[in-house]
């Protein structure tokens, strides 16, 4: 049987970023950014007016902080020492929303923090892309990771075997985001890579790969 698949998430599940981006926002742009709006385009203010950002602009801003700003993102407590162990026996591949002219930045950003790993670059729900990357590597199980709860739908839905682990490590905006455990598309809702890796590890290599508990 072909080694196991690890398909993870960078910002939020690698590497912190949503809290360095508000950090830089407000230094530099002038810019509120309230982490308990989920929406995301709902959630940037003029720091001077108090008005909402139009839509236009928060992309023009957050293509802004990738342009120049990764250099502040730190890895996510127990982050670098759960995938070391994961891929002892695991393949471990990166799937992240960014534009593909990122991937090299987003590669060399990560060995930078000691996460050498491949990155597959996507845009919009991850569901096909990960297909794809099933498709080149025939792996006998798999799980994915991600702090976004549409994308554990949109895999689910194309590939319902996945197993899907939903993990958003920054606490100010984990207690405030959609949970797919809840809503029935991930296997599972463990915030901290001290509880996941137990569970991960188990999905990967255990006898019983239908444990949807959360054990943290």
């Amino acid at each position: 049987m072909s080694r196991p698949l690890v398909i993870t998430d960078c910002d939020e599940v690698l590497l912190y970023m949503v809290g360095h981006f508000q950090e830089w926002l407000a230094e530099e742009e002038g810019v509120s950014f309230d982490l308990g709006v989920p929406a995301f385009h709902k959630s940037m203010r003029d720091a001077q007016t108090g008005g909402l950002l139009e839509q236009a602009r928060v992309w023009e801003l957050l293509n802004k902080f990738f342009d120049g700003q990764m250099h502040r993102q730190t890895p996510v407590e127990g982050a670098v020492a759960a995938i070391a162990e994961l891929s002892r026996d695991a393949d471990v591949v990166v799937l992240t929303n960014l534009m593909d002219f990122r991937r090299d930045h987003r590669v060399r950003q990560l060995a930078d923090h000691g996460i050498d790993l491949k990155v597959y670059t996507n845009q919009g729900p991850k569901g096909p892309a990960l297909k794809a990357i099933l498709d080149e590597y025939q792996p006998g199980r798999t799980v994915f990771i991600d702090d976004i709860a549409q994308h554990h739908g949109s895999v689910g839905s194309l590939t319902p075997h996945v197993g899907r682990l939903h993990l958003c490590a920054d606490p100010r905006l984990a207690r405030h985001i959609p949970c797919a455990h809840e809503a029935g598309d991930a296997h599972a809702r463990i915030d901290t890579w001290n509880h996941a890796l137990p569970w991960l590890l188990e999905r990967l290599h255990g006898a019983d790969t239908d444990n949807t508990k959360d054990p943290s």
